[in-house]
C-alpha cells in the first residue's frame, strides 16, 4: 500500500540544521510552549505553582503572551471567553491539587458552553503517581477522575516525547464540533527533565468537519417545504458556527418566525419581521411553539432554559440539528440531525423549496404584543430603563459578558445583542463570578473595542482580585456592578417559595474606593445617569469600573 506523503510539513534547510543541533538548556516545559506555538497559539492564561514551573519559565523563551490572572478558576473564565470570542483554543496553565481543582468551575461553564479550553496541568513527580500515599505535595489518588466528568478528554503525559502528540491530540479535540475543553496532564519532573528532542517545529491537529448525512437532510427539507406553520428555534451552536448568515436565508426562505435561545443571543437579527427575539421564559412564546406543525431546532438541546423550564410540549414534528451527539432527542423526539450548524443550514438551504407565507410576520407581531402587554402589567419600568441604558451605552460591535444576577436574567430575554457572538453569559452551567474574568479574556483576545461586564454585588465579589489584572495589563474592558446588597435572584427564589430569605443578604465594600484602591477609575451612578456614565467609560481607554445602587426585580415566570 503506497501513502502520498505531498501534503506533509516539509522543513527547510535551515530549520534542518537547527533539529540535529537543538539549543541547549530545554526541558519539558519547552516541549509544550514549542507545541502550542506550533498549533497557532498566540496567548495562554493560568496561573503558577510549584509543579508547574517547568512550563512558566519556558514561557520566557517563547513568543508566547502569557496573561496571569489571580484565581485559576477566573483564569478559566479567561480562557473561556478567549475561545468563544475567536474560535480558536485557549490555553490554561495550570499547577497540582488545589490550582487544577480550582478551575473545574470554569471547565464546567466551558464544557456546558462549547467553549475551546485547552487546560495543561502539572502532577506530582512520576514515582508518585498511581494512587499510593507518598505524601507529595497537592498529590491526589486520581486527578484525572476530578476532570474526566467535566471535560471532553483527558490526555496523559508520562515521558517528555509524549508532550507534543499529547498537546495536538487535545487541541483537535478542543475544535472538533462540538467545542469544549480538555485535560493534558504533565509530571512535574517531566517538565523540568532537560530535553535534546529536536524543537517542535510543525504540527497539523486539523479538526474533522462533522457533515450531516444526505437522507436526513432530504428529509428534513420535505418537511420543511410542505409544512403550514413551521418555527425555528435558533440555539449557542449557530453562533459558534458562524451560520446567522445561513439560518437568516433559510428562515426567510421558507417564511419561517425564528426565537433564539439565551446562548443563541444575536443568532437573528432582532428587529427581523420574523424575529420572535429571546422571549422564551413565557407562555405566549410557549404556546407559539407548540403549536408548529414543524420545529427546526438549531444548534440547541432544548435544555431547561431553553424549553420554558420543560414546561414546552411541542405537538407538530421536530427537527433537531446538534453537534453534541448526546443531545440528539433528549429531550424531545426528533428527526436528529448530527452535524455543526453551518453545514447542515447550508445543505437545508440547497434542498429546501421557497415556501411563502405572508402571515408570518402579523403572527409574530401578535406574540411580541402579548409579551409586551404581560411584562407592562408588571410595573417593571426601572428594570426596562436599566437594560435600555446599558444597550444605548455599549457600541454594537463591543462583546459583552453578563454574571448570573438579574440584570442578566432580564438581557436573556430582553436584550439586543444587535451582532452575533457578541453576548455572552455563564447560563450553562450557571456559576458565579464569570463576567469580569471573562471580559479579560475578550480584551486579551481583541483589545481594539471596549469589553462590557456585568455583575451583581454578590458575582463581583468573586473576581475582586481580578482588577489587578486588569490594571496590570491595562486592558479595555469596564465593569458595571449592579449593587443590590446581596444575592438578588436568590433572595426573591427565597422569599416566593419560603415567605422570607435566608443567606442572601450580604456586607459588601464600597466598590468605587475598592476599584480605586487598584489604580481603577470608579463611579457611583443612577439609573437617570447610567447611559452617560457608562458610555463615558466604555470610551476611556484601561479598566473601570461603574456601580449602580439598584433593587431589581424579575418579571414574573410563567412555567409554574
Amino acid at each position: 500500500m503506497s501513502h502520498d506523503h505531498d501534503d506533509r510539513p516539509r522543513l527547510t534547510a535551515a530549520q534542518a540544521a537547527a533539529v540535529l543541533n537543538p539549543p541547549a538548556g530545554r526541558n519539558g516545559g519547552d516541549l509544550v510552549v514549542e507545541s502550542l506555538q506550533g498549533l497557532g497559539a498566540t496567548t495562554v492564561f493560568g496561573l503558577p505553582g510549584q509543579h508547574a514551573l517547568g512550563m512558566f519559565d519556558a514561557l520566557r523563551r517563547s513568543s508566547l503572551r502569557y496573561v496571569g490572572l489571580r484565581v485559576e478558576n477566573n483564569a478559566g473564565f479567561a480562557a473561556d471567553a478567549y475561545g468563544r470570542i475567536t474560535g480558536e483554543v485557549a490555553p490554561l496553565l495550570l499547577s497540582t491539587g488545589p490550582g487544577a481543582l480550582t478551575s473545574l468551575a470554569a471547565l464546567q461553564e466551558a464544557a456546558a458552553a462549547s467553549a475551546p479550553v485547552l487546560a495543561i496541568s502539572s502532577q506530582i513527580p512520576a514515582a508518585g503517581l498511581g494512587g499510593g500515599r507518598h505524601g507529595y505535595l497537592h498529590e491526589l489518588r486520581d486527578q484525572q477522575a476530578s476532570v474526566r466528568d467535566i471535560v471532553k478528554s483527558v490526555h496523559t503525559v508520562r515521558s517528555a516525547s509524549q508532550i507534543p502528540s499529547a498537546v495536538a491530540a487535545a487541541w483537535e479535540s478542543a475544535l472538533t464540533a462540538p467545542h469544549g475543553p480538555v485535560w493534558v496532564e504533565i509530571p512535574q519532573d517531566v517538565l523540568l527533565a532537560e530535553t535534546t528532542l529536536p524543537v517542535v517545529s510543525a504540527m497539523d491537529a486539523t479538526p474533522r468537519e462533522l457533515y450531516p448525512r444526505p437522507e436526513l437532510t432530504i428529509a428534513a427539507a420535505h418537511l420543511l417545504s410542505k409544512a403550514e406553520r413551521p418555527v425555528i428555534i435558533a440555539g449557542g451552536g449557530v453562533v459558534r458556527s458562524d451560520a446567522s448568515g445561513k439560518l437568516r436565508a433559510l428562515a426567510e426562505r421558507i417564511d419561517a418566525p425564528v426565537v433564539t435561545t439565551f446562548g443563541g443571543k444575536g443568532a437573528f437579527p432582532w428587529e427581523h419581521p420574523l424575529s420572535l427575539r429571546s422571549w422564551l421564559e413565557d407562555r405566549h412564546t410557549t404556546d407559539f411553539l407548540e403549536d408548529a406543525d414543524v420545529l427546526l431546532v438549531v444548534g440547541s438541546g432544548l435544555g431547561e432554559l431553553s424549553s420554558n423550564y420543560h414546561t414546552f410540549r411541542p405537538r407538530g414534528r421536530v427537527i433537531q440539528i446538534e453537534a453534541d451527539a448526546g443531545k440528539l432527542e433528549s429531550n424531545h423526539p426528533a428527526l436528529g440531525i448530527h452535524s455543526d450548524a453551518r453545514e447542515a443550514l447550508s445543505d437545508l438551504l440547497e434542498a429546501v423549496e421557497r415556501r411563502e407565507d405572508p402571515g408570518a410576520a402579523d403572527r409574530v407581531r401578535t406574540v411580541l404584543e402579548k409579551v409586551r402587554a404581560r411584562i407592562d402589567a408588571q410595573e417593571l419600568t426601572l428594570e426596562q430603563q436599566v437594560l435600555a441604558a446599558v444597550r444605548e451605552a455599549l457600541p454594537d460591535a463591543a462583546p459583552s459578558f453578563w454574571d448570573m444576577t438579574i440584570l442578566a436574567y432580564w438581557a436573556w430575554s430582553a436584550f439586543d445583542a444587535r451582532r452575533p457572538n457578541t453576548m455572552h453569559s455563564a447560563q450553562g452551567a450557571g456559576g458565579l463570578g464569570y463576567g469580569f474574568p471573562a471580559a479579560i479574556g475578550a480584551a486579551a483576545a481583541d483589545p481594539t473595542k471596549p469589553v462590557l461586564a456585568v455583575s451583581g454585588d454578590g458575582g463581583a465579589m468573586y473576581s475582586i482580585a481580578e482588577l489587578a489584572t486588569a490594571r496590570q495589563y491595562d486592558l479595555p474592558l469596564t465593569w458595571l456592578i449592579v449593587d443590590d446588597g446581596g444575592y438578588g435572584i436568590l433572595r426573591e427564589y427565597m422569599t416566593g417559595a419560603f415567605g422570607e430569605a435566608t443567606g442572601t443578604e450580604l456586607s459588601r465594600p464600597d466598590f468605587v474606593a475598592l476599584a480605586e484602591s487598584f489604580g481603577v477609575p470608579a463611579v457611583r451612578t443612577t439609573p437617570e445617569s447610567l447611559a452617560a456614565d457608562l458610555g463615558k467609560a466604555l470610551a476611556a481607554p484601561g479598566p473601570s469600573v461603574v456601580v449602580l445602587p439598584a433593587l431589581l426585580r424579575m418579571f414574573e415566570p410563567t412555567h409554574l
